[in-house]
């Protein structure tokens, strides 16, 4: 008989042994979080430590709890919390209303035993019922930069008190052109502070950032390959531009009933996607800056109930989608960044879910491909059967085929299709 090996002796790493307040704790294990994400594993320690952090992590695997679970605990074993009138003592900033609400619905849910508040500010609607909240007082607030600079110029909110600080998806911060208002944040911010700084790529511009807002920083990586490789299930489909809306219709037949998010380049485009489906009898709606954010929290939440199975949405209005049951992603057109396939793909197989990721490339999108898969260090295996195939598209990257092969591969053309989005959606 064979010796054991040591690793069938591991045993996984659990948030009980990562000395969590009992309170906090109750409402991760209702929630069935039992073991801890790798950005959880490391973060969590050196922030309850007090340490500055700069992470490096993609959408879905689990930074929001990273950052979210030391900052209630801080401040729930901080007595200054418990007796006066509240004080904004922990703010997050990042960029869309969408990831803000979902951040803020993360703290509600984390620290629901605790005696903190939270409450989320940003632009596109009234001001009035938020500056209700802020009135009443609270100990965390997440904003987008637009809103939070305007009432604070109004005198609804002050950064003095602040003790935590969290810059969550920078690199699309600047993307936005938010940086100035970022440098005007930093001023009225505290010097004694702990200050978090979330990113998803770390190019130049994003780390001379993070050396103007961390001291001494503990930096956390998970790199964006690893979940692309192991957790989503990737295709991709050779066709013509013009035949895209006709797979794509094709696809949601096939898949009946599966959540489906299509990522639209455009706004103009990701209109033009629904209008296309809804003649074709398909229920979808579309999110994006053009519209307002009522029209788009009705969206996102149909969505999220499973009352709409398809939303269309461009890259920034979806950064805050997160479903925890998404079956399918599908890129319309591909990103002309390979990153924001990272995060678009990062939408399914959250956290330790599995997901599935299909992408139709037509020629100019080529050259986007070769970036894609550059980037992500694998082959994104191609669809070769499906009734709009294009062989140019993809005439590089295909091996010459003999007869035979050919031959096959026809006698294979009357085969059903492969359902995807039936695929591992258990």
């Amino acid at each position: 008989m064979e010796s054991p090996t040591f690793a069938a002796y591991i045993i996984p790493m659990t948030f009980k042994d990562l000395s969590i307040a009992p309170a906090i704790l109750k409402a991760l294990e209702t929630k069935g979080y039992t073991q801890p994400t790798p950005i959880q594993e490391k973060a969590i320690p050196l922030l309850l430590a007090g340490r500055d952090l700069l992470g490096c992590a993609q959408t879905g695997t689990g930074k929001t709890a990273a950052f979210a679970i030391p900052i209630l605990q801080h401040l729930y074993a901080d007595a200054s919390t418990k007796s006066g009138p509240r004080k904004i003592k922990a703010l997050v900033v990042t960029p869309t209303r969408e990831l803000a609400i979902q951040i803020d619905d993360n703290f509600t849910e984390y620290g629901q035993n605790t005696h903190l508040k939270n409450t989320v500010i940003f632009g596109g609607v009234k001001q009035g019922k938020q500056t209700e909240k802020l009135k009443r007082g609270v100990d965390i607030l997440v904003a987008t930069p637009g809103r939070l600079l305007d009432l604070m110029q109004q005198g609804y909110i002050s950064l003095k008190d602040i003790d935590y600080f969290v810059l969550d998806e920078a690199d699309q911060m600047l993307d936005m052109g938010f940086i100035h208002d970022i440098k005007k944040l930093l001023a009225k911010l505290p010097n004694k502070r702990q200050s978090l700084f979330f990113s998803a790529t770390m190019p130049k511009n994003i780390l001379e950032l993070s050396q103007t807002i961390l001291h001494n920083q503990a930096e956390v990586s998970v790199k964006p390959e690893q979940a692309t490789a192991e957790k989503v299930s990737q295709a991709i489909y050779f066709v013509k531009k013009g035949d895209k809306s006709k797979l794509l219709i094709d696809l949601i037949h096939e898949n009946e009933g599966a959540s489906t998010l299509v990522f639209s380049r455009t706004k103009h485009g990701a209109d033009k996607v629904v209008r296309t489906l809804e003649k074709a009898g398909i229920k979808a709606a579309a999110i994006h800056g053009n519209k307002s954010q009522n029209n788009r929290q009705r969206a996102l939440g149909a969505f999220k109930n499973g009352a709409l199975n398809i939303l269309v949405a461009t890259d920034i209005a979806a950064r805050g989608i997160d479903v925890s049951d998404l079956a399918l992603v599908v890129n319309y057109d591909l990103p002309n960044i390979p990153e924001t396939y990272v995060h678009r793909i990062g939408r399914t197989g959250r956290a330790k879910a599995s997901g599935i990721a299909l992408s139709f490339c037509d020629s100019v999108e080529r050259a986007y491909l070769i970036s894609i898969e550059k980037l992500i260090r694998q082959k994104v295996p191609v669809i070769q059967e499906h009734a709009y195939v294009d062989e140019t598209v993809g005439i590089t990257a295909k091996p010459k085929q003999n007869s035979g092969n050919r031959q096959r591969r026809n006698s294979n053309q009357g085969k059903p299709k492969k359902k995807w989005g039936q695929r591992n959606r258990n």
